[in-house]
């Protein structure tokens, strides 16, 4: 394969998949073709096709050799990380229609853990998110056909369809005592990616709900019309990344670069040093230095995360909210010549420290724990669920060595003992809304947004002192 296009990408932590970033071809792939020609395990092979012929001819059903070897590469796949997957000519087509924003369906992402289908976010204004989905709750039914079993393409497929057609959701909720019920109708998702508003005057918001193709120009342009709209200089930014589950890296990598006019924005590291690549800011900065506030949470994932460590390693911005969802690995889309592709994980990226968050995530500069999200066990206490909790994951190179027990029980009183001043109070604890205005702009029940504008306020006010 080696004229075959090599794409490399951030992908999201659920099933939205997406597009070429870069391609390389020639000596590299030659020279690994024949390295793996060189050392194929020819016994392990015998015993495939061994295996392979006894399930053709004694399997209690006919089935097919395209079946069967479809079947094998899923697995051997699948088996690796539960990022790595191989796609027939369908998901390939779909996955590159995610990434133009554009789909028949519920608008959901999702994840695969342990056979079961859980969701990682609803995206903004989709079927899913007027209905009332919720992160980390588990679907269990779609129309009446159990979830146990099917694979997470099989259930994907299964919500996606054509604009006004219907769909019964049955899902297991933390907290609810029995199962809730969806009957929904899906529709035409088109995502749009970035979406502002000014708060109040010289205080801009702008959200991003993951990064498309055109994700980094629209942010541009989303800032130039806020500073316009505002009739001068825009005091500072609310920047909201949460319940984003990523998208591609060129996308991640020019909003970064809006924001920052010099230094690392990211480094990716393969398993072969000559295929590290690095990416660095280029000078102009789009709010021109002012302050910025950046929302995350448990659903801010792989490409979302390389924008948050990126502005938060160059101190370019707080961090608020509660840690990340931990993606820290890169897959590699490479086409097959029967229009079938494969995502294999390939490399890990970095933040420009040289950090890597796989399966540990970001932590906020300012932690707001959500209120109402009860402790669940082996989930961080937001109650969303991260790549640390994902059968098969990849482990972290820079992980420091785990904590004993007895030594566990003894930091944590310690830490009990003392005050974070990072930490903020809980948000039935912190101030009201004073003005219909306020309520209108900031909606009642978005404490973290409203707890960002005022962090955000008093940068303000003590940059101008």
């Amino acid at each position: 394969m080696s004229s075959s296009s090599r794409v490399i990408l951030a992908l999201t932590a659920g099933v939205v998949l997406g597009a070429s970033i870069t391609i390389t071809h020639g000596v590299m792939a030659e020279r690994q073709a024949a390295q793996a020609q060189s050392s194929l395990p020819f016994d392990d092979l015998r015993s495939f096709v061994q295996i392979l012929d006894k399930v053709k001819a004694e399997y209690v059903e006919p089935v097919d050799d395209k079946t069967l070897l479809q079947n094998a590469l899923r697995g051997m796949l699948s088996g690796l990380d539960p990022h790595s997957a191989y796609l027939n000519k369908e998901e390939y087509k779909d996955m590159n229609v995610v990434t133009t924003g554009k789909f028949g369906g519920l608008g959901i992402e999702v994840q695969m853990q342990d056979g079961l289908v859980k969701v990682i976010t609803p995206m903004d204004d989709t079927p899913a998110a007027k209905a009332g989905i919720k992160p980390g709750d588990l679907i269990v039914k779609i129309d009446d056909s159990p979830v146990q079993g099917m694979s997470l393409n099989d259930a994907v497929n299964k919500m996606r369809g054509d604009r006004d057609t219907k769909v019964k959701l049955v899902v297991v909720r933390e907290g609810a005592q029995q199962p809730l019920t969806f009957d929904l109708k899906r529709d035409l998702i088109k995502v749009t990616s970035v979406r502002g508003r000014l708060l109040e005057p010289g205080y801009a918001y702008v959200r991003i709900s993951q990064f498309q193709i055109d994700t980094g120009e629209t942010f541009v342009e989303t800032l130039n019309k806020l500073k316009k709209q505002n009739g001068s200089p825009l005091k500072g930014v609310v920047l909201d990344l949460r319940n984003n589950p990523g998208g591609l890296l060129d996308a991640a990598v020019k909003v970064s670069d809006a924001l920052l006019v010099k230094g690392p924005i990211v480094s990716i590291r393969g398993r072969d040093p000559e295929n590290t690549r690095e990416f660095d800011a280029t000078p102009g900065d789009v709010i021109e230095g002012k302050p910025l506030v950046v929302l995350v949470n448990g659903g801010s994932a792989s490409a979302a995360e390389i924008v948050a460590g990126a502005l938060q390693d160059q101190h370019r911005g707080i961090l608020v909210g509660t840690k990340t969802f931990g993606k820290g690995s890169v897959q590699t889309i490479v086409p097959l010549q029967n229009d079938d592709a494969i995502k294999l994980t390939t490399a890990r990226y970095y933040t420009p420290s040289g950090r890597s968050i796989q399966a540990e995530g970001i932590v906020p500069d300012v932690a707001l724990q959500p209120v109402k999200i009860s402790k669940i066990d082996g989930v961080d206490g937001d109650g969303f669920i991260k790549e640390a909790d994902l059968k098969g994951r990849l482990d972290n190179p820079n992980a420091k060595p785990a904590v004993k027990a007895g030594d566990k029980d003894k930091s944590d009183k310690d830490k009990s003992d003392k005050t974070d001043a990072t930490d903020a109070k809980p948000a039935t604890d912190g101030a009201k809304l004073d003005t219909a205005k306020d309520a209108d702009n900031l909606q009642l029940n978005d404490y973290e947004l409203f707890e960002g504008l005022n962090l955000l306020k008093g940068l303000s006010i003590a940059r101008a002192n």
